[in-house]
């Protein structure tokens, strides 16, 4: 019933590492890349679906569950595990992210937050006591201490005082820890401040988490200084212990999450780009939606073996998704999680037979990087226009 993580090879050139994290719901090979089930499902697919293409860790959210249908709900009805009937691990963060995201319906104090829901505008408090608690009715294998993110740009006062809470909770939510087959993730943070982040690795690990996150990347900074973030922290947390980049998980940060020593990734990009047509492939983002594609025999992949690419052409799933067919949407789904499960087995392998450095040159020499800049000025100006500073991810 207990865990333990396992390392079963190392690069020689690289911080890249291949591992098993074993946990009372299954054993988890990492790397490993983590479907994003918000609301105790991944869009469009069943556990059925999960398991055919490779899935052996889901993320599900604490802040929505907590909303709807309830903590009390879910732990009545047998927990996550029975509730969504997925007999694997789970892993639940602490629902700070969502709560600290939305500026305009929150109010932050020491011991907590105070917060409305997007859903009816009730409001609720979430402390880390609450949090943890709440994360032991929905009974995840692994959970997430709460942490404070700050935005992206701020400054450095803002992060210390940031990084001096997350700190005081991550004390508090090991203290309220109850039960004994959950196993805590601490957060590090420090915005992009190298000197924070340091401070904040090496204060996280004196508390002896058993694994440890890490927190506040993707929120809109350059992926140059992403990296540089992980450079300074990664050295600094303890080897015998995982390492998750909360919410990041694009194919290029796959490989230079790995490189810099990342075991578990998770983000919800996958699905929501499927739901607008777009199908990952090696050369990079395919947009289904385009005219070529109106008369395309050709599968989304020629070698990709999902259920998607041996059965439908490119003619079909344009057909579907222009027509609003629920059917192209999990279809989608299907294959950017396909694609996104094979890739990281492919590095597990890379790594264990010393050949990772030339599978990521190969791969990024390949592969069309997405403008994620335009897609974040996008973003920024329909927050914009709706007149708030972020909104609860739902995906």
């Amino acid at each position: 019933m207990g865990f333990r993580f396992e390392l079963e090879e190392k690069c020689r050139h690289t911080w890249a590492r291949v591992g098993v994290l074993h946990t009372p719901h299954g054993a988890v090979p990492t790397p490993v890349f983590c479907p994003v089930g918000t609301q105790a499902t991944v869009k469009t697919l069943t556990p059925r679906d999960l398991e055919e293409v490779g899935a052996s860790l889901l993320v599900a959210n604490t802040y929505h569950l907590h909303l709807r249908p309830g903590a009390d709900i879910v732990a009545e009805l047998g927990g996550l595990h029975s509730f969504m009937r997925w007999g694997g691990p789970i892993l639940t963060d602490s629902g700070g992210f969502q709560v600290f995201s939305m500026g305009h319906l929150r109010d932050i104090d020491d011991d907590g937050v105070t917060f409305r829901s997007h859903i009816d505008g009730s409001e609720h408090r979430l402390t880390p006591e609450k949090s943890i608690a709440v994360q032991g009715q929905l009974g995840a294998d692994i959970i997430v201490a709460l942490d404070v993110c700050p935005p992206y740009p701020s400054d450095h006062d803002h992060n210390v005082e940031a990084l001096e809470r997350t700190h005081r909770w991550a004390r508090r939510c090991l203290r309220a820890q109850t039960r004994a087959d959950q196993m805590m993730l601490g957060v590090v943070q420090g915005g992009t401040f190298a000197d924070l982040r340091a401070e904040s690795a090496q204060y996280l690990v004196s508390l002896d988490f058993p694994g440890y996150a890490i927190g506040g990347l993707s929120v809109g900074e350059p992926k140059t200084l992403m990296h540089d973030m992980l450079d300074v922290t990664i050295p600094l947390l303890p080897e015998e212990k995982p390492r998750h980049l909360l919410g990041v998980g694009s194919p290029e940060d796959l490989f230079e999450g790995v490189a810099r020593g990342i075991d578990i990734f998770d983000c919800a990009l996958p699905t929501r780009v499927a739901r607008n047509g777009t199908f990952f492939t090696r050369d990079g983002r395919l947009n289904i939606r385009n005219a070529r594609h109106r008369d395309d025999p050709a599968p989304v992949m020629e070698e990709c073996s999902c259920y998607c690419c041996r059965n439908f052409s490119r003619a079909y799933l344009r057909h579907l998704v222009i027509g609003k067919e629920i059917l192209g949407l999990h279809l989608a789904t299907l294959h950017n999680l396909h694609f996104m499960l094979s890739l990281m087995s492919e590095i597990r392998d890379a790594v264990k037979e010393g050949r990772f450095p030339d599978l990521k040159a190969e791969f990024l020499g390949g592969y069309r990087v997405a403008d994620y800049g335009a897609g974040n000025r996008d973003r920024r100006a329909w927050m914009s226009r709706l007149g708030v500073s972020e909104v609860a991810p739902d995906d």
